[in-house]
């Protein structure tokens, strides 16, 4: 058999460059006991690999693990398992047939052969080459190696015969046949779905792995097979479901795949479920690892290791390749962390940190060494020099490196210092000597001893005079918009630097930040003042001036009152609210130093702009009010009230406003402004108005009351419209004559009573459309796209149907009269010009009175064919000469096409700028005169015209400021003559005047 090992089995490990030349000696264990000669020849020791010739089942199974060794310690690498895979061949003892009803289920048992590896299955069915292809009705478990045929057909008569196949070894062994036969007793009739193929009821499964759940039903018809989280939560699209072979597949499981799954099949007979559960684990992986130390004899070390995992990892510590037991005394281990008190030589060694929980160990290595060494200060000399105040306490630290601790001594110059009430050595080796005088000043010498050696450093100790702040603490008292100097004066020793910070409230004074407030202005070097500008009320508090030296620090702290308009006044109440008035209360806010001499009261409601002053009673709210009337409010309305404190020196800022309070309603009192009306249709009256805004409608259920009355009748006729926001009343009866006056009042009401109405103005009844068409229309055109339209007017008749003005309709012969555009005129006007029409074009025309009503008859229609377009040629050629005092233009002569209008005349257009209206100039030849511009360039352009319109214009083109005479342009060509001759120049094009 061939064996594979699970692991590979090689060693690595991790020393400083300083170790390298170190020995090393490399071992192998086997099941715990050190592989030598004994085991046989077969083991093979290269490089640190373990090398196994004529592996042997019996005897080379087993686990295996490595140590490394030198003269620092002994570490060992993780375990690795060694498994030899087989396949055993099947028994040759016959199997019996089976036999079954047509639709009826069956299982075909595999019986797999002793074995080892993974397997996998599939079945031959009668002969090979021939294999069961799986489907929605067969089902080979790759778990048991049974072939499972939900419902048996004539066509799975036959011999099926099971085929092993060992994944590792490659090796394939087949079993006797299975004869597959029908009974003839009858057909299977229809039943629920069985599961036979089930998955385990709890499944571990590793995180990063791939696991597959089987499950697979007998029954009739044959079942469906779908796959549910019973959680509800929905598959990732990693997984696969195939339905077909029973198999849900989840590859790269991870933490949020674990839950129960449900596996359901189902018919037309019934359903069946099985569940089962997915739990989550992962070996070891460590996050934190021990690092290689160096510690002095009696140190202390703690060593942190932590790993993740699932189930959480427990720890354990090994030196040197066994275990570290713990001991109450120097070593503990707690949460994976490893910590030894006072180290000793013995302590020095190799470390393991191993996290394990039962699905693997994860291993980390580190090196402690504990050394012993001869006093040193080279790395921690005493300070040059220490400096004290006079009175001060000093401290000259003394921290020697040595291993073990020995004695420490001190001198002062020559002489051995000796212990007093003011002089003390401390256990650590340092020196404190307490209300330090001139006299303690000098040279001082730390000597270190151990058994190993002596070492000793030295350092200046200089007592220096203490610094005094010379300002008394005081209180200062300044106005909101003044500036103010703090001032911070010192005496101190003249060797030293000071250093002035300065605090408010605690908090440091960042100098060219806040605002710009606080500035420096200590000119002296014992000075520290600073000015505050621009005071504000939040700048008032606590200032303290620190004052620093190398020896000491003082400080001196200032009161400042700020004194500014009052603040906010709080709890403003409505203590009462009717109709017209409201009954204010509220508390004072602070007067900021000043006492508050008035208090102003402003309201805001839903249709105010802002905050406005409101009338009080009384009028003049003095400081020592709190309480008021506020007049003059608008009924049925929701107010907010705020309130402002004001003393001396200004106003502060408002008050929280008020809860929302609403005045009591009564009957409105203002109407409807812009009562008119006139138009709709007939037999009706229209009445329009304004409606009134919501503030002045004073209550609720608010509405209108139209009045009116034809003119002359004494007797008014009402409606109530009872919509707040109604605009418009139409009062319809077939006895109302057309355009008929009638006197219109509109009133208002809510629910608290009617108010008044409004004044009486004359609105007219709807008038009937014109009833007589205009007569004598005529049509003319005048141009390619002007057609001018005349008519007879139509008179005020008796019958008061006004005639507000006159419609045209025009249509070209292509387009049909219901598509015809209009062009209305106003008045009593008889004709109108139509603009914008197509050259050449025979159009329609007819003309209709209109008024309010709509329009009447139409006229008879009229007929015209506009004039040819104009030219769509602009001149060419232009070319201009000055002549005196003159500009004489020329151009070729345009052409007209065949379908265009004859050339009548030409205009020649000129302005002095872009921007200014142009001159026009009509002639009916080719050449014109003009002045010459004197003071700015012209700007011209020439088009021809006849009958049909204007026609094209040519390019723009300027003519400059000339000095001199005999200059002649080309718009062509540039050409420099002798002094006698003409000088052309050329034009620019410009866009189009």
């Amino acid at each position: 058999a061939l064996a594979k090992p699970i692991y590979s089995l090689e060693s690595s490990f991790l020393f400083q460059k300083k170790q390298c030349f170190v020995s090393l000696n490399l071992k192998w264990k086997l099941n715990g006991t050190e592989i030598s000669s004994k085991y046989g020849s077969h083991y093979i020791l290269s490089g640190g690999n373990l090398r196994i010739s004529r592996l042997n089942k019996d005897q080379d199974a087993g686990t295996y693990q490595c140590l490394a060794s030198n003269s620092f310690g002994t570490i060992v690498s993780r375990e690795a398992s060694l498994t030899f895979a087989y396949l055993e061949n099947f028994k040759t003892q016959r199997r019996s047939s089976v036999s079954v009803r047509e639709g009826q289920g069956v299982v075909l048992l595999c019986g797999p052969p002793p074995h080892s590896g993974d397997l996998v299955f599939s079945w031959i069915f009668n002969e090979y080459p021939t294999f069961v292809k799986q489907d929605t009705r067969r089902f080979i478990s790759q778990e048991t190696g049974n072939l499972y045929i939900a419902k048996v057909e004539p066509s799975d008569v036959g011999n099926y015969t099971c085929v092993v196949t060992n994944t590792v070894t490659k090796t394939r062994v087949q079993g006797p046949p299975t004869p597959l036969v029908l009974r003839s007793d009858g057909v299977m009739g229809e039943y629920e779905p069985k599961i036979e193929v089930q998955f385990p009821e709890f499944v571990h499964v590793a995180k990063g792995s791939t696991v597959k759940l089987e499950c697979f039903a007998l029954g009739n018809p044959v079942p469906s097979i779908n796959w549910r989280r019973v959680d509800g939560v929905s598959f990732s699209r990693k997984v696969d479901t195939r339905k077909a072979s029973g198999v849900l597949e989840i590859p790269y499981f991870q933490q949020e795949d674990a839950g129960t799954y449900e596996c359901v099949a189902e018919n037309s007979r019934g359903m069946n479920t099985v569940k089962g559960k997915l739990s989550f684990y992962a070996p070891p992986q460590l996050i934190e690892k021990p690092r290689d130390v160096q510690k002095l004899i009696d140190d202390s070390l703690v060593w942190e290791c932590k790993a993740t995992g699932k189930p959480k990892p427990s720890y354990r510590w090994m030196k040197n390749g066994e275990n570290l037991e713990p001991s109450e005394e120097r070593i503990q281990v707690a949460n994976g962390a490893l910590s030894i008190s006072r180290l000793t030589l013995s302590d020095t060694g190799m470390y393991q940190c191993v996290a394990g929980n039962k699905h693997g160990e994860a291993y980390s290595n580190a090196e402690l060494r504990v050394i012993a060494v001869a006093p040193d200060f080279s790395q921690n000399q005493l300070k040059s020099q220490t400096l004290v105040k006079a009175g001060g306490d000093a401290l000259i630290e003394c921290k020697p490196k040595m291993s073990p601790w020995g004695v420490v001594s001190w001198r002062k110059g020559s002489d051995p210092l000796r212990e007093s009430n003011r002089i003390s050595i401390l256990a650590n080796g340092s020196l404190r000597i307490w209300n330090a005088t001139k006299s303690d000043a000098g040279l001082y010498t730390c000597i270190a001893r151990n058994q190993f050696g002596v070492a000793s450093s030295t350092g200046t100790l200089s007592v220096k005079e203490p610094t005094i702040i010379t300002t008394p603490p005081s209180t200062l008292d300044v106005t909101v918009g003044e500036s103010m100097v703090l001032p911070c004066q010192v005496s101190h020793d003249p060797s030293l630097e000071l250093k002035f910070t300065w605090f408010f409230n605690e908090q440091l004074i960042h100098f060219g930040s806040h605002g710009g407030f606080f500035e420096k202005v200590g000119g002296q070097h014992s000075a520290g003042d600073i000015m505050i500008r621009n005071i504000q009320l939040r700048h008032a508090g606590k200032y303290t001036c620190a004052v620093q030296t190398k020896v000491d620090s003082i400080s001196i702290a200032l009161d400042l009152i700020v004194r500014g308009p009052p603040g906010p006044p709080t709890s403003v109440h409505v203590e009462e609210i009717i109709d017209t008035t409201a009954s204010l209360s509220w508390r004072p806010g602070p007067d900021n130093h000043s006492p508050i001499t008035a208090y102003t009261i402003q309201a805001r409601t839903p249709f105010s702009l802002g905050w406005q002053a409101v009338t009080t009673v009384p009028e003049v709210v003095a400081g020592h009010q709190l309480r008021a009337t506020v007049t003059e409010l608008s009924p049925w309305v929701e107010y907010e009230f705020r309130v402002l404190a004001s003393n001396t020196i200004g106003t502060g800022e408002p008050s929280k406003p008020s809860k929302q309070a609403r005045t009591k309603g009564t009957y409105p009192k203002v109407t409807p402004a812009n009562v008119s009306g006139g138009g709709g249709s007939r037999s009706e009256l229209v009445i329009t108005w304004e409606p009134v805004p919501e503030e002045f409608q004073n209550g609720p259920g608010f509405g209108y009351v139209v009045a009116f009355r034809p003119h002359g009748a004494t007797g008014w006729m009402q409606a109530a419209v009872p919509s707040a926001e109604a605009s418009r009343y139409v009062f319809k009866n077939e006895s109302i004559q057309p355009f008929s006056p009638f006197h219109v009042k509109v009133g208002v009401y809510n629910n608290e009573g009617e108010g008044p109405f409004g004044p009486v103005t004359t609105i007219y009844s709807a008038e009937e459309e014109p009833g007589r068409a205009p007569t004598r229309v005529r049509a003319k055109s005048l141009s390619a796209s002007e057609i001018e339209v005349s008519w007879k007017a139509l008179p005020w008749s008796v019958s008061k149907r006004r005639v507000l003005g006159f419609e045209v309709r025009y249509w070209s012969r292509s387009e049909k009269e219901d598509m015809a555009s209009v062009q209305r005129t106003v008045g009593n006007q008889t004709s109108t010009v139509i603009r914008g029409v197509k050259g050449s074009t025979t159009y329609y025309i007819s003309v209709r009175a209109y008024n309010t009503a709509g329009t009447g008859p139409p006229s008879n229609t009229v007929n015209v064919t506009t004039k040819k377009p104009p030219p769509s040629q602009p001149p060419a050629k232009v070319m201009w000469n000055t002549s005196d005092s003159k500009i004489i233009l020329n151009w070729e002569r345009v052409k007209a096409l065949e379908n265009e209008s004859e050339v009548t005349g030409y205009k020649v257009l000129y302005k002095k700028n872009r921007h200014s209206h142009p001159n026009v100039m009509e002639t009916n030849t080719t050449s014109v005169e003009l002045a010459l511009p004197t003071d700015e360039d012209y700007i011209i352009q020439i088009k021809p015209f006849g009958e049909g319109g204007d026609g094209s214009s040519s390019k723009q083109i300027t003519i400059p400021r000339i000095p001199g005479t005999n200059a002649v342009g080309s718009a062509s060509k540039v050409s420099t003559l002798s002094a006698l001759s003409t000088i052309a120049l050329s034009f620019t094009a410009r866009t189009s005047l």
